[in-house]
């Protein structure tokens, strides 16, 4: 099972949809010791910054942060032997052949997070949609709307040959966003990979809008969800100036943010004042300001192992009926695999294997005597010492 970064996929909303995945099963070996066909490869596509965590430990596994990388999560079962790979000089015709592995089962969760340089953050209606219309090539619902746009966008700001950067404009951050409030939770993470943030505010107040509050309350969801996006360099950038009739409102606000240690720009979106200055300062900050370090994955080898061994080697039970069942990882895992032929050679080839596999000493240690009923594998057999 392979997962692909697909730079034309944006979403993960097909996973809403559809949340098993099986890689195709290998073919039965032929005739005339001809080996079966293999399975075919199952390639599931993701959205470049998608990461794959272990649904129970929440580790990660893959990060899937290149364009067009191809990365392998599980991989299918060893084939079995046929009986012609038990044959030697003295056995012509073996009657014991060996099945396939079952191939690597795993329940993951899957989370984007978007890959940009500059993320853009702010109330509803303050002009975020609008501003990345503006700088770049995205194209917003733009509108006097107070909820919140439902997915994240992505800009590219071109300055000039070689000179360019992303922006994601991101949406749910009003007051609780932190909490799951007007989605904001699930779209607070895409700002982690981000290198700085661009915090748009209504400074002209038009709509009963407090731009001081409105500030603290956007940074304090920010602090709450992540130290990391609080301690991000941020620029913030007061809006509809252009709307602005009393100046004395935007000097206290640029003086109040000011103090807070943040720099502010008076800027129009509408009437795209104030703008070209920002991005090609911002161009050159984010070249100075190293991207966070990507989380370290953790091999799949080590997680499929600590679901194995969750259960014993093996253990020895007796039902009702005076029954001993022998079951756990290395009855799955080893003796299963045997097709067992009813002739004296397949037994003593399975009992052997139990042998050296410590069973024989461990159904003495559970006083099973002779004359006991045992089973093992699906194989009921009468114990004699």
């Amino acid at each position: 099972v392979f997962f692909y970064a697909d730079p034309n996929v944006n979403t993960l909303v097909d996973f809403k949809y559809k949340k098993i995945f099986k890689a195709q099963h290998g073919e039965n070996g032929q005739k005339k010791q001809m080996f079966g066909k293999s399975g075919e490869d199952l390639i599931i596509k993701v959205p470049v910054g998608t990461q794959v965590r272990d649904l129970q430990t929440g580790k990660l596994l893959l990060d899937m942060h290149e364009k067009k990388e191809t990365r392998m999560l599980l991989k299918g079962g060893r084939g079995g032997w046929g009986n012609v790979h038990f044959k030697t000089s003295t056995r012509k015709a073996p009657k014991i052949a060996e099945k396939g592995r079952e191939g690597a089962e795993l329940q993951v969760k899957l989370e984007l997070k978007l890959l940009a340089d500059v993320a853009l953050v702010g109330y509803p209606s303050v002009g975020k949609s609008s501003f990345i219309n503006r700088v770049s090539a995205a194209n917003s619902k733009v509108g006097s709307y107070h909820f919140t746009t439902l997915e994240p966008k992505l800009g590219v700001v071109r300055l000039e040959e070689g000179k360019s950067f992303v922006i994601a404009d991101i949406p749910g951050l009003i007051e609780g966003a932190h909490e799951g409030v007007g989605l904001g939770d699930k779209f607070l993470r895409h700002i982690e990979r981000c290198k700085m943030i661009y915090h748009l505010v209504d400074v002209s107040e038009m709509e009963g809008r407090d731009a001081i509050a409105d500030f603290e309350k956007i940074n304090e969801e920010l602090s709450k969800f992540s130290e990391k996006l609080a301690k991000k360099p941020q620029i913030v950038l007061a809006n509809k100036m252009d709307l602005l009739w009393d100046m004395e409102k935007y000097e206290k606000f640029k003086s109040y943010v000011e103090e807070k240690g943040y720099e502010v720009y008076p800027v129009s979106v509408l009437l795209n004042e104030g703008l070209k200055e920002i991005l090609y300062k911002t161009f050159d900050r984010i070249q100075k300001v190293e991207r966070e370090p990507l989380e370290e994955e953790t091999d799949i080898r080590e997680v499929l192992q600590e679901l194995n061994i969750q259960k014993d080697d093996f253990e020895i039970t007796q039902d009702e009926e005076g029954v001993y069942h022998i079951e756990g990882r290395i009855v799955d895992g080893v003796l299963a695999k045997y097709v067992i032929g009813m002739d004296d050679e397949s037994i003593v080839n399975f009992l052997h294997l139990m042998r050296s596999l410590g069973m024989e000493e461990a159904m003495q240690e559970a006083g099973i005597e002779d004359g006991d009923t045992v089973k093992i594998a699906n194989v009921e057999f009468e114990y004699v010492e």
